[in-house]
């Protein structure tokens, strides 16, 4: 492993070895890009054994191999901790992998863990199928009654109290210090899943959660073409979490890291952007014939949870029931949009719908979903960056097209009510 190979010294090489290694491994540059470069490595080379030694030893920084670490990556985890204002942050290939692994990191066999009963679909399974395969047991509640958290955590005396900043999909805001405080008097690990809000809106660290999850595929990324997650944490856990997903696998590679960290460049722009249509949105739908409610922080009462916003902005995401409306209408609705995009995700810079009771709550049974209150005619909606004109225009057309023709309304009802402002 010495110094590379001078020009004249490659050029006596057979061309299958000029092939391979012209142009690699250069000497080290004196300058520093102004973007973070993509690493697109598997593993690293040092100029002696002992110093690759001293890296694997964890004795001195550097990268052996990007399953442990890779220097693009490793910009996002710092760019995110920044954000989230936590000490340290890890990366994984997706959001479910970041779920997976702040629970996996904090049980064992016979833990129990209190969770919010509405959370993401996918959680909820993770929760109710693997980790109960695994002698995990979970109690879910009403996470916005404080009192009947109360009584779960002193009843279980849980290891860790999991729930979201917003829920998926009904958009309910927790008092975080509240359950921070229960969660912690009794010896709980706190994980919040910050998707929903990004830390543009919400900072959950601040109130003393222990573990931040993203799935960053969302807002952080932007841009709808990379899949990821992230926990942000303490610099102690983050070690640890770097050690299990050493064994785990579930790295986040180099250009999803780099995609994910330009569209956080964006972010500030594209939440105050989001928020403002999807408040104008809300009180659209709130209006219109063909809609029984919306669902959208603010639009009621938060109370001592309004204390969790950084801004009077509430994001980019809402949802509505449709009027007497099931499968049939909802899909009707979905065939008829023109702009906004029927699609299983959120954060986007495109408006986005997508129908629980099908895609994100698709693991619940029916009966689950109505205890929670996730109905036939529940759709999501997640408000792009589109001029909210054009945003609404689409969405009536749908609701007509869905409802319109048996509940008697006229085509284009509502079509500029609310100008973008």
């Amino acid at each position: 492993m010495g110094a590379p190979d001078r020009p004249s010294a490659s050029r006596a090489r057979g061309f299958a070895s000029r092939a391979v290694h012209a142009g690699e491994r250069g000497p080290r540059p004196d300058f520093t890009p102004t973007a973070t470069p993509i690493y697109p490595t598997s593993s690293f080379s040092y100029d002696d054994a002992e110093t690759l030694d001293a890296v694997f030893g964890n004795e001195r920084a550097g990268y052996v191999y990007s399953r442990y670490g890779n220097p693009t990556t490793r910009a996002l985890e710092e760019a995110v901790a920044a954000l989230e204002e936590t000490e340290d942050a890890v990366a994984y290939a997706s959001g479910m992998a970041a779920v997976h692994a702040a629970i996996l990191a904090e049980v064992q066999a016979g833990a129990r863990i209190v969770a919010s009963r509405d959370v993401y679909g996918a959680t909820y399974a993770i929760l109710t199928n693997l980790f109960a395969t695994l002698g995990v047991t979970t109690t879910f509640v009403d996470i916005l009654d404080l009192d009947a958290v109360r009584r779960a955590v002193a009843e279980t005396r849980p290891r860790v109290v999991l729930w979201e900043t917003i829920s998926n999909p009904l958009l309910r805001v927790p008092d975080i210090a509240a359950l921070v405080e229960i969660a912690h008097a009794n010896g709980a690990r706190v994980i919040v899943d910050n998707t929903f809000a990004s830390p543009f809106l919400v900072t959950p660290a601040r109130f003393g959660a222990d573990s931040v999850v993203h799935s960053s595929t969302k807002y952080l990324g932007g841009h709808g073409d990379a899949t990821g997650g992230v926990i942000a944490t303490t610099r102690a856990h983050a070690a640890e979490l770097v050690e299990l997903n050493k064994l785990v696998g579930s790295v986040l590679g180099p250009f999803e890291a780099w995609l994910t960290l330009r569209g956080i460049k964006t972010l500030p722009l594209r939440m105050r952007q989001q928020s403002e249509g999807a408040a104008a949105v809300a009180e659209w739908l709130a209006g219109h014939p063909a809609v029984a409610r919306v669902y959208y922080p603010g639009r009621d009462d938060l109370g001592a949870a309004a204390g969790v916003f950084n801004s009077d902005l509430r994001g980019g995401m809402l949802s509505f029931d449709v009027v007497d409306a099931g499968q049939d209408a909802i899909f009707r609705f979905l065939r008829d949009l023109r702009m906004v995009v029927p699609a299983t995700t959120l954060g986007d810079v495109y408006s986005l719908v997508l129908y629980p009771a099908m895609s994100s709550h698709r693991a619940l049974t029916p009966e689950r979903r109505a205890e929670i209150g996730i109905g036939e005619g529940l759709v999501r909606l997640s408000v792009g960056i589109e001029d909210v004109d054009d945003i609404i225009a689409d969405l009536d057309h749908a609701l007509a097209a869905a409802v319109g023709a048996e509940a008697g309304l006229p085509q284009g009802r509502g079509v500029g009510v609310l100008s973008a402002t």
